[in-house]
Parts: C-alpha cells; sequence; structure tokens
C-alpha cells in the first residue's frame, strides 16, 4: 500500500508537475542536448501540457496502482487475524484517501469503489471532496499516534484533513474567477492544525536543513513523509536532479554526481532579494543556504578530510566547489586528504566553462547552457549513493509542523482577516531556526507575505503548484511563463487511461482544453 510513495515523489514526477509547473524551477533543453526529452519540461513549465507526457501518465499510473492496492488491503485485512488488522485497516482507508487526494489536485477527479473487481465511480468537485473527507474521518480514530511518520498516523490524517478543508474551495470548483473559502472549512483547518500543535509530540527544527538530512527519520518536525532507507534502495534523486553533472558530494564513491537539471527561475530568486533588501538573502534567512565547505570563505582551505568533506546546501550560486576529478580518480593532496578546488564541466567535454551558477536560466542558448540558473540543494545527498541516483536515505517530506503552523495562519486571514493571529503563527516557525543566524520577524501579516513566506519556508517540497493555485498566482508570468489559461490548473488525463477505459462510453471525460 505504500511502496509506490517512493515512485510518485520521484524528480521527474510528482515534483516535476508540482514544481517545473511553477515559478520556483525551470529545466532547460541543457547545452542543446541534455534534458531536451522531446521539449516535456519546457511544456510543463510553459503550461502547453499534453496527453501524452510521459511524466503526467507516470505519475497518474502510481496513484491510480496505490488506490487498487489500498482497495486490495482493505479487502484482505478484515480477515486478518494479525492483533494489529485493525489499524492497518484504518491506515489503508486514510491512505486510499490520501493518494484520491493526489489524484483530485493534479487532475480533478477521485475513484470510489470498495470491491477490488468492480468498476469505480468517477467523482469531481464536490461529491469528490466529500468523500475524500468521509473516508478521512472513518478511518481517524483506528489511526495510532505512534506509528512512525512514514505510516498515516492519527496526527497525520489530522494533518491531511486540514489540507483538504484549505483546499476544498479549489477542489469544488476548480476553475472559479475567484475562490471563496467558507469560514466553516477554515474553523475546520483552525480545529485539526491546533489538534497537531496541542498533542506537543512534534518540535519544529533549529536547523533547518536537518528536516532534510539523510537520517531525518528521527526529526522531530516531520510529520508524515515517505519512508526511504537504502537497503529497500530508496531513490536520492531529490539531491541529484539539480546539482551540476561536475559536482561529486561522495569522496567513495567517484561516479555519484549531478544531473544538471532544474534551477529556480530569476523570479524566485528575486522574491528572496526584495523581502531582505541590501542583505544578501544568505545571511539573513538560514533556510536560504547553509556553508559546509570552507573554501567559500577562505580559498586556502583546500583540503579537505574525506570523512568532513560534505557540500553545502540551500540555493546555491556562483562558482562551485569540490572534489576535483581526473581520469576516473579523485585528486588528492600531500596529507592525503581530498583535493577541493573550483569545479569546471569536464564530464559535459567542456573542460575550460567553469561551474558558475548564473542567476540567468531560460530557453535562450546561454540561459540553457550547464552553469545557468541557481540549483537547489536541499536534501542530503546520500552517503550510500553510489551513482547519485540509488539508495537514498532521506525521508521525503509529505507534511511538517511548519506547514501547520502556515495552514493555521491562513485559515485565520482567510476568515476573519486576524493578521495578527497569523503573524505570531508564521514567526513562530521563524523564531525557531536558531542553529546559526536567526531570520528577522516579519512586522507584518497578509496573503501576499504569506505566500512569498510559504515559498522561503517550502521550496521544492511539491506544494508550489497547488499553493499558487489557491492564492490565485497560477496565471502569472514568470520566467518563460505568460500562458493565463486556467483551464491548466488540472493536468491532462493520460491518453493511455482513456485509451484503456474506452470500452465504457464517456467513462474517463478529458478535463478541458486538452
Amino acid at each position: 500500500m505504500y511502496a509506490q510513495l517512493p515512485n510518485i515523489f520521484l524528480h521527474t514526477n510528482y515534483l516535476a508537475l508540482q514544481e517545473i509547473s511553477t515559478d520556483e524551477a525551470i529545466l532547460p533543453y541543457r547545452g542543446g542536448t541534455d534534458w531536451g526529452d522531446n521539449g516535456i519540461y519546457i511544456a510543463m513549465h510553459t503550461h502547453n501540457f499534453t496527453t501524452t507526457d510521459p511524466n503526467i501518465r507516470n505519475t497518474w499510473n502510481f496513484i491510480t496502482q496505490s488506490i487498487s492496492r489500498s482497495i486490495t488491503a482493505l479487502k484482505t485485512l478484515p480477515t486478518s487475524k494479525d492483533p494489529s488488522a485493525k489499524t492497518f485497516l484504518a491506515e489503508a482507508r486514510a491512505m486510499r484517501a490520501y493518494y484520491n487526494m493526489l489524484s483530485l489536485d493534479l487532475f480533478g477527479i477521485v475513484f470510489s469503489k470498495d470491491e477490488p473487481l468492480e468498476t469505480s465511480v468517477i467523482l469531481r468537485g464536490t461529491q469528490a471532496v466529500e468523500y475524500i473527507k468521509s473516508e478521512l474521518l472513518a478511518a481517524e480514530p483506528n489511526l495510532e499516534s505512534t506509528a512512525t511518520h512514514g505510516r498515516m498516523s492519527k496526527e497525520a490524517c489530522w494533518g491531511i484533513l486540514a489540507r483538504l478543508y484549505l483546499n476544498t474551495a479549489v477542489y469544488k470548483d476548480i476553475y472559479a474567477t475567484q475562490f471563496n473559502f467558507p469560514a466553516a472549512d477554515m474553523d475546520k483547518v483552525i480545529e485539526y492544525c491546533g489538534k497537531i500543535i496541542a498533542t506537543n509530540k512534534y518540535k519544529l527544527s533549529p536547523e533547518y536543513f536537518s528536516i532534510f538530512d539523510d537520517n531525518n527519520d528521527t526529526n522531530k518536525e516531520i510529520i508524515f513523509a515517505v519512508d526511504q532507507r537504502a537497503d529497500l534502495n530508496g531513490h536520492n534523486r531529490m539531491a541529484y536532479f539539480s546539482l551540476s553533472g561536475d559536482q561529486f558530494p561522495l569522496p567513495d564513491y567517484v561516479n555519484a554526481n549531478g544531473t544538471d537539471g532544474p534551477a529556480i527561475t530569476s523570479d524566485f530568486y528575486q522574491s528572496w532579494v526584495s523581502a531582505y533588501g541590501t542583505i544578501d538573502p544568505a545571511v539573513a534567512d538560514p533556510r536560504f543556504f547553509k556553508q559546509n565547505l570552507g573554501i567559500y570563505t577562505n580559498p586556502a582551505d583546500s583540503c579537505v578530510p574525506a570523512a568532513q568533506f560534505n557540500i553545502n546546501r540551500g540555493i546555491l550560486r556562483g562558482q562551485q566547489y569540490g572534489l576535483i576529478r581526473k581520469g576516473g580518480v579523485f585528486v588528492k593532496c600531500v596529507n592525503g586528504n581530498m583535493k577541493v578546488g573550483p569545479l569546471f564541466h569536464d564530464t559535459r567535454t567542456r573542460p575550460t566553462l567553469p561551474v558558475i551558477f548564473t542567476e540567468k536560466v531560460d530557453y535562450t542558448t546561454e540561459g540553457s547552457n550547464y552553469p545557468s540558473g541557481y540549483r537547489v540543494s536541499k536534501y542530503e545527498f546520500s552517503r550510500k549513493s553510489v551513482s547519485g541516483r540509488n539508495f537514498g536515505e532521506a525521508n521525503i517530506v509529505i507534511l511538517r509542523l511548519a506547514d501547520v503552523y502556515h495552514m493555521l495562519a491562513e485559515a485565520k486571514l482567510r476568515k476573519n482577516n486576524d493578521a495578527g493571529g497569523a503573524l505570531n503563527d508564521v514567526n513562530t516557525v521563524r523564531a525557531s531556526r536558531t542553529a546559526r543566524q536567526l531570520p528577522p520577524a516579519l512586522s507584518s501579516m497578509n496573503l501576499d507575505i504569506l505566500f512569498r513566506e510559504r515559498g522561503f519556508e517550502f521550496y521544492w517540497e511539491c506544494l508550489r503548484r497547488t499553493d499558487m493555485i489557491r492564492f490565485g498566482k497560477y496565471e502569472g508570468t514568470w520566467t518563460e511563463k505568460n500562458n493565463n489559461n486556467p483551464k491548466k490548473r488540472l493536468f491532462p488525463i493520460p491518453q493511455t487511461a482513456i485509451d484503456a477505459a474506452n470500452n465504457i462510453k464517456d467513462y474517463l471525460k478529458q478535463n478541458d482544453s486538452y
């Protein structure tokens, strides 16, 4: 039932749909030779999705397979003699609701059935929302609070309910010119977020990037996550996707590197700049950047013991430094430590082109070159990943306590414009990041500031598209994107799915505009 979650959250699946379609990420045709993929990433970013897009199809398939597996569990578990069967049954019901919520968010439809051999009833709009809500509420009493964050706990269910209520106005009328958020829905968001906070079970993390470390299975901020373990061959693509092909984060593995994938847009970067004015965001906000390699501020720090070598985290800009690979091996200092120096695009057979990440990234020749765009190194590059693509250990966050405070703040703003209460909730999160520099407290709060703050806190965590739609920003203009068609709020149902169901007339009606 849980096994496909890592595949749903693979870098080219849910992450691509939720981030590359937004102002947070762009993936150009790198150097005219890499990541062309028949234009699917350009189409994703410019909102020119097609019914044959393989990433949309794969995400659809993994979600629907997971719904199917949940139904199999629901059918099988009632006859089990296992003492935990009642809890597992509740988890299966809640997970079926969660997978259907992903389907509703991405494709606008929900699949309802209880018997594996039945044909699902297709639900949309209000019916879909009420079905998911009823399933989560039915499961909640039998869920455990002691479950690991890799399983659907009682608190995770509350958090998913809060997220559902927060987006209910969108899900009920996805193409609306303006969304109206009923006070009753916002009261439910406040109720469920308050219940999670009141447990005192979860704690905001003093070090922001520890939430995304290899050993984050013990991080107290995470409520619900994709459980990954190296021995189960969890994927490391969250770390590898954005890094340069000439960044080698692991002294033990000479073939573990990045792939020159997506970068942040200059628009998203400028939101940080405008927020902090003359202060560099790397200085102002610990969520933006964490320096782990001393050579960036001390050029003499160019020999590092292998056990102490860690690449920087956060948003990476400018000249990059790291392990130097020559002839298939890493260069070492005289004392046996790892030689660290400026990087060049050797793996791209461009040894004179330095790895200098630039703000400019777009679909021009210059903006599509390998160094273009500031990169994201948010999840730790797993020390067990022999290729950079496999053996990931970091659990992928689905829900964490900071989001609970942000949902609470948003509900207060949308219900009665309680700017003071919302400001306090957001500043609670800011004030918790005490491990390094402390971000300054905000002095005012409204929906635009909250939207900006959600970008700072949750960038590249698969929330941005949903946030942009809810905040009325998805039809906006940003780097290489000016499509303002509201029908693109939903992705197309894959043509393969429609073809497979063509024996039932009008069973899978395609979304508008496709």
